[in-house]
């Protein structure tokens, strides 16, 4: 399958390999394998490369995790590995790097080293793991690249549509409504989308039995969530802190249909308060698992500075997923019916394509009266982005924001065409990856 970030595996490549890389993101959302494919394709012929995958080699764990120098370590490793290694002409990929903090700890080595190390690394739970390191981290020694599930734009191209998605990022670059035709078809694949997600498994099932949604393997849905709860029963400090973060967890689809628009610790259980349960909220958003919005009471560059602590939402990583988890009948979505909890999902599914599109998630909220979903950093002022979900608040809210703020640009997601209508600009649903610096909204 074509993910995104073969390009910038390339890139790291054709730079020389300085400096160790580290790709990041949940579990089961395709790490492995576009490194793998990266490797086959781009590292052969003057290049070889060595998998070593740290989850299944207890041996090399021990290795690096040993109070020895690294140079031994190497010369280890090639005992180990049962040949000496040519490391100017190897690449090492060491997977489920988290199983070894040493190794982790030892990157920083591998950069500074004269020897022209390649070393390219992937964990699932790589960020848990380096806010917990007892060991320092190589901080400035190590690229990260953050992978997510396949985007809407990934799915086309799996899904055989790469001519469509390039027509959906000309007409959004053009602000041109797409033909009709093309553009019912996008809508369609979207719901399809929606139902299934951005699991590089599930796709692959899906496209592998021509597309038929309805007839969707929903036990690799399932796999997939059990493994989640796998990984927050193991990577955790104690019992109770797994039990507080699958309860985080269990508690964010409801949580985001509550009337009060963002996080409630007393969603999760009756009188539960932040202190008890931040650090379980923490752990899922640098798992990957939880994408956190967080509320901004002025809109102004940057963002960042004016989130109000304490206020955010909490998005669950892939629409599939949250479907599969509220046992949603997929007719519902693809029969286009309406009902309040779409509005959840078409919301969570924007937040998840915003975030693949390299937006960070801010949303703006006034007192109890005003709120807008998203914003945007443009080039010049802060865009908001309203999705059209059914909620009757949500138009009168964003007039209130106009009149305070007066935004030169509005963005509204929804199901209609590309259009203009003065300060707004209609996106479509099914169009949210072209809102990735490539066309100018502003």
């Amino acid at each position: 399958m074509r993910r995104k970030i073969y390009d910038q595996l390339v890139f790291w490549k054709e730079q020389g390999f300085v400096k160790p890389l580290l790709v990041v993101g949940a579990r089961q959302i395709g790490k492995s394998w576009i490194i793998e494919e990266f490797l086959r394709q781009e590292c052969s012929g003057r290049f070889q490369y060595l998998i070593f995958n740290l989850y299944d080699r207890a041996d090399i764990r021990e290795l690096f995790d040993r109070d020895i120098p690294t140079e031994t370590k190497i010369t280890q490793l090639e005992i180990l590995h049962g040949s000496a290694i040519d490391f100017e002409h190897t690449v090492l990929f060491f997977d489920e790097v988290q199983e070894s903090e040493g190794l982790i700890a030892s990157l920083k080595y591998f950069a500074e080293s004269p020897v022209p190390y390649k070393i390219i690394c992937a964990g699932s739970l790589l960020r848990v793991k380096l806010k917990r390191m007892k060991k320092p981290f190589p901080v400035g020694k190590v690229e990260m690249l953050d992978m997510l599930p396949m985007d809407f734009e990934e799915y086309l191209w799996a899904t055989g549509e790469d001519l469509l998605a390039w027509e959906i990022r000309r007409c959004s670059a053009a602000s041109e409504p797409l033909l009709t035709p093309l553009h019912d078809k996008a809508l369609g694949l979207m719901r399809n989308y929606l139902c299934c997600g951005g699991m590089p498994e599930v796709v692959a099932s899906l496209v592998a039995d021509g597309n038929r949604v309805l007839a969707l393997n929903t036990a690799l849905l399932e796999n997939i969530r059990r493994a989640y709860l796998a990984d927050m029963r193991r990577y955790v400090s104690s019992t109770a802190e797994s039990i507080k973060i699958e309860a985080v967890y269990d508690s964010i689809p409801s949580q985001l249909g509550n009337s009060a628009y963002k996080f409630m610790y007393s969603g999760i259980e009756k009188g539960a308060r932040a202190r008890e349960y931040q650090t379980a909220v923490e752990w899922l958003v640098s798992s990957g698992m939880v994408l956190r919005c967080n509320m901004v009471t002025l809109p102004q560059i940057p963002l960042k500075v004016y989130q109000a602590d304490g206020y955010f939402k909490l998005y669950l990583s892939d629409s599939g997923l949250l479907c599969n988890a509220v046992g949603l009948p997929y007719q519902q979505l693809l029969l286009d019916n309406d009902f309040f909890f779409k509005g959840v999902i078409i919301e969570n599914y924007v937040a998840t394509q915003l975030l693949a599109a390299r937006n960070p998630l801010f949303y703006w909220r006034e007192g109890n009266t005003a709120e807008v979903d998203f914003l945007l950093t443009g080039t010049e002022c802060i865009m908001p982005l309203e999705v059209k979900s059914g909620r009757n608040k949500k138009s009168s809210s964003m007039r209130v924001f106009q009149e305070r703020y007066k935004p030169p640009t509005i963005l509204r997601v929804s199901a209609r065409n590309f259009g203009t209508d003065g300060a707004i600009r209609s996106i479509p649903l099914y169009a949210l990856f072209s809102l990735d610096g490539t066309s100018d909204y502003t």
